[in-house]
């Protein structure tokens, strides 16, 4: 089946949607994104990642194109058209296509460019990675200072999960002044004793919103909550590791720069965050 995507105002098949090659996107990375999971037909905290985009627009002055109920009819739209049961729906808002190359911002009449695209992923809340673990390598972190802005500049993440793949693993979390800031697509966290450990919320990371559900989650289920920066060393020597983001939820890490994490599998804290989360998830999905 072709897909269905939304382009500035249209729904089209994936083959006919086109944007200009004098994108501020594709020229400048001028742009955020956001990525909505769905399970049973039904989207996963829409508001938070709807607060989250207009921050970052707000963060980058690009003038917000719709209010968050049309977005979500949209989000909706693509779901029933796609027929997605488990799987994700990428909106990327871009500053607009001015219609030549420059530096300078354009007008600011000039509409942004609003893409919204979705992939299905059946079995998605059942990924065989969860009962296995992931295993991470470090990478230095030379992104940007603003990585709480959700900016489609995703190249030296993807850079990073290639380097991961070289290394025969499956993901990189990048350092920064000896401290893991997070994935390469996900926030990073290690459990030490009753303590789950993560990196505080700053401009040095994206503030997740699988990371603030899963921590609330984990305090409501009286687990014990220290928001710090940690160590390669310091992981590698934890009781249990794990990430979190909209694609992966709760996703367990056996292994640091080869090194065993625990007791080389997912652990109980991991284990039960993913039951949590995707249960409450589902009741939670609109």
């Amino acid at each position: 089946m072709t897909r269905t995507v939304y382009v500035n105002g249209e729904y089209l098949p994936e083959h006919e949607a086109k944007v200009s090659i004098f994108d501020r996107g594709f020229l400048m990375a001028d742009g955020v994104y956001e990525v909505t999971s769905v399970l049973g037909g039904k989207l996963i905290d829409f508001e938070g990642h709807a607060k989250r985009l207009a921050r970052s627009l707000s963060e980058l002055d690009i003038r917000k194109p719709m209010e968050d109920a049309a977005l979500l009819e949209i989000h909706r739209e693509l779901v029933a058209r796609n027929e997605i049961d488990e799987g994700m729906i990428y909106l990327q808002i871009t500053r607009g296509a001015p219609g030549d190359r420059d530096f300078v911002f354009p007008p600011e009449e000039t509409e942004p460019t609003v893409v919204l695209f979705t992939q299905s992923k059946p079995g998605l809340a059942e990924s065989p990675a969860a009962k296995t673990g992931i295993k991470v390598i470090s990478i230095p972190d030379i992104r940007w200072g603003r990585r709480d802005i959700k900016t489609v500049q995703l190249l030296y993440p993807s850079m990073g999960k290639m380097m991961a793949k070289a290394a025969g693993a499956d993901d990189a979390w990048m350092v920064e002044q000896g401290a893991v800031t997070e994935g390469t697509s996900n926030n990073a966290y290690i459990v030490k004793g009753n303590t789950i450990i993560t990196r505080q919320l700053s401009h040095e990371i994206l503030h997740g919103i699988t990371r603030a559900a899963v921590l609330r989650f984990a305090r409501e289920a009286q687990m014990k909550v220290e928001e710090r920066a940690f160590t390669i060393e310091e992981a590698q020597e934890a009781d249990e590791a794990f990430i979190t983001s909209a694609s992966t939820f709760v996703m367990p890490v056996v292994e640091i720069d080869g090194a065993q994490v625990g007791q080389g599998r997912p652990g109980p804290v991991a284990h039960r965050l993913r039951e949590i989360y995707i249960e409450e998830s589902r009741k939670a999905a609109i």
